[in-house]
């Protein structure tokens, strides 16, 4: 797996292995003939892995290669062996990999690059620039719900952070009631945005929590988007209320009392829509909800604004799944739980892949 090795290693350290050409000792050759021996006895490096994210460098070391094929004065050679080629050759079963796609937590861009040999990033033409948004994968840890940070002993790496002077939480969801094995975009999905002030008094967005919900009632979403709200003393909510999401903001503009603990949460009214406001009925409750509207407009200007934020840096994302087996192996806890609790600590970093591709 050459991509897990750092690129100014094999620069610095493993291609100077080369320096000295391979010379057998056949003591039949005379002189002249050992010479010529030799010029067909230059070393030769080769590398081996399987794909990954366009933006890393085994993918430019694979596209000079390929380019340096076409020059009839080079020998250089590039080739991809996907999965059929393991069927076809009777190494692989196609039960086998029915039943890998069949799996829950299987995933079409880990499967583009470990099993088709693709590597993995935006296609021509895209609004978003693939490289400009995955640069910023450079959160570490994400910041876990008490359910899950537990389960690591809440070590400090994950847990819920307290709030800084100036730091301002927003937690979003778009809403969506249906389950996806019948329907398509039907996933809620939640996002923990920790924005950072600085000292030029803009603020860098660190995207720090990221889940899905399907197939869950109205009252349960907002029970469950409640919660978060509390636990990571958010300052807003951003809440898709067009459709089905008008029905979770009702449920938010009540009080709510939580079935497992009793505890009552207070109702939450609208901040930025008059009319919005009037359906919490409640006097006195805080106005925190930013109810989002979409227009062909307000697309446009979100979209812009979101692309200016990955391209200036000031949008930071998780790392990749990849580099989260590597860092939660890090905290000693995780190492002792079961495989199941590991992707469930693994699965901010795995929707956060999601999201870019959703780009």
């Amino acid at each position: 797996e050459f991509r897990l090795v750092h690129k100014d290693v094999i620069d610095t350290i493993l291609r100077r292995f080369r320096a000295s050409e391979r010379e057998p000792l056949y003591s039949e050759l005379t002189k002249a003939q050992k010479a010529e021996q030799k010029k067909k006895e230059r070393n030769k490096t080769m590398f081996f892995s399987s794909a990954y994210f366009q933006d890393h460098w085994s993918y430019r070391k694979c596209t000079d290669t390929c380019r340096f094929m076409l020059d009839e004065n080079r020998h250089d050679f590039i080739c991809g062996f996907p999965w059929q080629l393991a069927v076809e050759e009777d190494l692989l079963r196609m039960e086998d990999v029915s039943d890998q796609m069949a799996e829950s937590d299987f995933t079409e861009i880990k499967w583009a690059m470990e099993m088709d040999a693709i590597f993995w990033g935006a296609g021509d033409g895209s609004f978003f620039d693939y490289s400009s948004i995955s640069k910023n994968r450079q959160i570490k840890y994400p910041m876990l719900p008490l359910e899950l940070s537990k389960k690591l002993a809440n070590d400090k790496r994950v847990a819920i952070q307290q709030k800084q002077n100036g730091e301002v939480r927003i937690l979003s969801a778009d809403i969506a009631l249906m389950s996806s094995k019948k329907n398509n975009n039907d996933a809620t999905a939640i996002f923990i945005n920790q924005m950072m002030p600085s000292k030029s008094g803009r603020y860098m967005c660190n995207i720090v929590y990221c889940d899905a919900m399907e197939g869950l009632h109205t009252d349960d979403q907002a029970l469950r988007i409640r919660r978060l709200y509390d636990e990571y003393q958010c300052d807003y909510i951003v809440l898709d209320c067009q459709g089905v999401g008008l029905g979770v903001f009702d449920a938010l503009a009540r009080d709510i009392v939580d079935p497992e603990t009793g505890e009552i949460y207070p109702a939450l009214s609208c901040c930025n829509d008059s009319t919005m406001a009037d359906r919490c009925t409640v006097p006195g409750a805080e106005k925190v909800i930013w109810s989002i509207k979409a227009s062909s407009a307000l697309n446009s200007d979100c979209a812009v604004l979101l692309r200016e934020g990955f391209r200036s840096g000031r949008i930071r994302l998780l790392m990749t799944e990849y580099d989260a087996d590597e860092l939660l192996s890090e905290i000693s806890s995780f190492t002792k739980l079961r495989e199941p609790e590991k992707l469930q600590l693994k699965m901010p970093y795995i929707h956060t892949t999601l999201l870019i591709d959703e780009l």
